[in-house]
């Protein structure tokens, strides 16, 4: 038997047991309250007609009305508005006088809020006197009148009276009522196991076609999950495979993307000081260099060139084995704040013969310890240092290293007073092979890995390295490092 029928079979039989109990309690509780069969009959066929107004309400609704057209100045004493209230307690009615836009007076069993939104607008003509209101979800019957006072201003008198009309509205459609529930009732058991089955099998059927598509090698939909039920959790397991695979598919091609680009670029940033090399090469067999300075200046050129096609053969290699993993590290607890000074020490005088200004500033004296590889640590540094070496065009030329200890980390920032790059290019300057100046010329450019390794042997200290920059006046790079504990901390 289907899902449809079972269910079919299941929602009729609680259809047809609803249907008896509803009938069942229905005269049981008609015989509770009138007690007999005749009764309940003629309860049936009663029918609702609009109550009249009580002797109390239609007395002060007269005088009022009256007062509004003779003396209605009148209507604004509290004194003789309190002596209408009390004629009207019995009856449980009260009295409302508007003046304007605003209530003047109002009896308490009429202040409930919004009542003066719930009013109706004035009308001179008073042709509509008798209705019923509803304010946060209390129902008022009235009886008004409204006019003007002598000052020319618009007012109105009430005779209103809370009333819940549902009680009798319901006893004089009850066998309407009754048949209308019991349609319901069966339109509701229809719609029901419709959107029971459609709940059930249209998201198989979804699941299956998904699962066609994916079979297919169609990646770029999403699978709806129809809710929280077993359903909608093997939808939304058929969506993160789905998912997954079209993430593992774009990793892919991605992958597949970087390494036509790295073969692209390492052809290129090859094949650039080989022509070079090969050129110079022709020229001294050629003759053209016929002097002995020419000689040596062709051969001062091609071991430069060798030397950067040794450098940047270096850094693929070493990029290489960072990117897979295969480089390794040797970590331990070292003060940054020592190693820091020892570098920078170290540095400082080629630095200075190179006409470069090293400035160096602590936040503390106090030991900063990081986990970290002296090794790795002092290559990320040069890179950065090389980097900025390469593009700094003023004649005062200047790097500035901060060190700045914090609660959980420690943070190096390097700045120089070179040309600086664009903001939006900063973000990308750790991609491997991106430089800012598009040439691609070894001899400004670099090769384009410096940057991409220091972020590489960053990330494996489980620090994060970023850059900003002003146009004009330098660039600044952020290395921060997790802070380890003190001993005895």
């Amino acid at each position: 038997m289907s899902i449809r029928i079972r269910l079919l079979l299941s929602y009729t039989a609680m259809l047809v047991t609803t249907i008896l109990l509803f009938i069942a309690a229905i005269f049981l509780i008609a015989i509770a309250l009138t007690g007999d069969i005749q009764h309940v009959r003629e309860l049936y066929t009663s029918r609702y007609a609009v109550m009249p107004l009580t002797e109390p309400e239609e007395t002060v609704s007269v005088e009022t009305k009256f007062l509004s057209k003779s003396s209605p100045e009148q209507l604004l004493d509290q004194q003789f508005l309190q002596e209408l209230e009390q004629r009207l307690e019995p009856v449980k009615a009260g009295i409302l006088v508007r003046k304007g836009t605003e209530i003047y007076y109002a009896s308490p069993v009429l202040q409930v809020a919004g009542m003066n939104a719930a009013l109706p607008p004035y009308e001179m003509a008073n042709l509509h006197v008798r209705d019923i209101l509803e304010t946060d979800g209390h129902f008022f019957t009235y009886v008004k009148f409204d006019f003007a006072y002598t000052d020319k201003t618009e007012g109105g008198v009430y005779v209103m009276k809370e009333v819940s009309p549902y009680a009798e509205l319901a006893r004089s459609l009850l066998p309407v009522l009754i048949l209308f529930l019991l349609l319901m009732l069966a339109l509701m058991n229809g719609l029901l196991n419709f959107l029971v089955s459609r709940s059930i099998v249209l998201p198989i059927d979804r699941l299956k076609t998904a699962a066609e598509r994916i079979r297919d090698g169609e990646l770029d939909f999403r699978i709806e999950s129809s809710g929280q039920d077993e359903i909608g959790q093997l939808s939304q397991t058929f969506e993160d495979m789905r998912r997954k695979l079209k993430e593992s598919v774009e990793l892919q091609l991605q992958y597949e993307e970087n390494r036509k680009e790295l073969i692209s670029n390492i052809s290129h940033d090859l094949r650039t000081p080989i022509t070079s090399i090969l050129g110079y090469v022709e020229g001294i067999r050629d003759g053209v260099a016929d002097t002995p300075e020419k000689r040596e200046k062709y051969l001062d050129t091609i071991a430069r060139k060798a030397k950067g096609m040794d450098r940047l053969i270096d850094e693929l290699f070493l990029f290489s084995r960072l990117d897979l993993g295969k480089l390794p590290f040797t970590f331990e607890r070292i003060d940054l704040t020592a190693f820091l000074d020892d570098y920078l020490s170290e540095r400082k005088f080629d630095l200075e013969e190179q006409g470069v200004t090293v400035l160096y500033e602590k936040a503390e004296a106090s030991p900063a310890f990081v986990l970290a590889d002296r090794e790795k640590l002092r290559r990320v540094l040069a890179n950065i240092l090389d980097n900025s070496l390469k593009y700094m065009d003023k004649q005062e030329r200047r790097i500035l290293f901060r060190l700045r200890p914090e609660e959980k980390q420690v943070t190096i920032e390097i700045s120089d007073n070179g040309p600086g790059i664009d903001p939006d290019v900063a973000p990308h300057i750790f991609d491997r092979f991106y430089r800012a100046e598009k040439s691609r010329n070894t001899e400004t450019g670099g090769s384009g890995l410096g940057l991409a390794i220091a972020k590489q042997i960053v990330d494996e200290h489980r620090g994060s390295i970023a850059a900003s920059s002003v146009p004009g006046e330098g660039l600044t790079i952020v290395i921060t490092l997790p802070r380890e504990k003190e001993e005895g901390v």
